[in-house]
């Protein structure tokens, strides 16, 4: 059956392999707008992205025709591609075999953009893995809270 209409809004977190710091600041814009083509090329939308040297921060609106799972795979090994073969970085480049995926709400777009696009700003307060460690909790809360634990 042909959805027509959707809101399916998810904040994806994709990581450098061993989270190391790799994204330089000079390939961050190329490696930001090529992945926004993946998801423009997936019937979807890109509403904020935000290269970080260590992860990746993306807000999307996706095509009901694919999946989370195909479209994340589809974003990380053409990425991976792509950054190995323009050279940006020195060495093998590679993403963690997970990733984070969060839904939203369309009530929390613009909250979700604005977190997405102050990251330099984030990330002089907060480590990469203190902002993850905080994602995780929220998000186990709100699990738990759903089935009825404090």
């Amino acid at each position: 059956m042909k959805i027509e209409y959707n809101n399916l809004y998810t904040h994806f977190v994709l990581t450098c392999l061993h989270r190391q710091p790799l994204i330089k600041e000079s390939s961050r814009e190329r490696i930001e707008k090529y992945i926004t083509g993946i998801v423009n090329n997936n019937d979807s939308q890109l509403y904020a992205i935000y290269a970080n040297p260590e992860h990746v921060h993306f807000l999307i609106s996706r095509s009901p025709a694919i999946s989370e799972q195909r479209l994340i795979t589809v974003i990380a090994e053409s990425s991976e591609r792509f950054i190995r073969e323009s050279k940006l970085l020195a060495g093998r480049f590679e993403w963690q075999q997970s990733c984070s995926a969060f839904s939203v709400s369309k009530s929390h777009i613009d909250r979700v953009c604005k977190y997405i696009l102050n990251q330099p700003e984030h990330h002089r307060t907060h480590t990469f893995a203190e902002e993850y460690e905080e994602f995780i909790r929220h998000y186990q809360k709100t699990i738990h809270k759903r089935d009825g634990e404090e």
